[in-house]
């Protein structure tokens, strides 16, 4: 028997501006938050959330670059917010895997046509907040802003049973 601690509680980042966070417990979605709109504003929603559930939470946090299209700027502002996310996290002393776009989306099968495979993927994490049967019961919208965030918690939790699994 190793020593792997794994987490039933799970946050599920999409680090870009119109990416958000995803909180599950026991596999079960409890809430989800798109990206703030200040860095103040993301302190205290991550503040919040450490407080708010028992146990030490396992953070997920899709591993980005910027792309050879992207603008200097705009390169420059997605790697603060991943950078962002990261330092929080730190400072917060949650642990974080990163996982990238290809690792998560591949089992999902999903088109190649990135805004088809948007609205695939904001309609699977509608289905499975809607699909929920364990309280409390979310009666919230998803957004683009937040599907990648609930798909990425689905895909962290998943690995943790596995930690879980291969521990006992």
């Amino acid at each position: 028997m190793s020593n792997v601690i794994w987490s039933n509680v799970i946050w599920g980042i999409d680090p870009g501006k119109g990416g958000g966070i995803a909180v599950s417990v026991y596999g079960s979605i409890t809430e989800y938050h798109k990206y703030p709109k200040t860095i103040d504003e993301l302190r205290e929603l991550m503040k919040t959330i450490q407080d708010k559930w028992n146990g030490k939470p396992v953070a997920y946090l899709e591993q980005v670059h910027a792309f050879p299209t992207d603008g200097r700027s705009s390169a420059f502002k997605f790697g603060t917010n991943y950078g962002v996310w990261q330092g929080f996290l730190g400072a917060l002393d949650i642990e974080c895997n990163l996982v990238s776009p290809q690792v998560w989306m591949k089992p999902l099968g999903l088109s190649k046509d990135k805004k088809l495979r948007k609205n695939e993927i904001k309609a699977m994490a509608q289905k499975i907040v809607d699909d929920q049967k364990d309280e409390p019961k979310i009666n919230k919208k998803v957004t683009l802003n937040t599907s990648d965030a609930i798909l990425i918690n689905v895909y962290g939790w998943q690995q943790e049973r596995i930690k879980r699994a291969n521990n006992e």
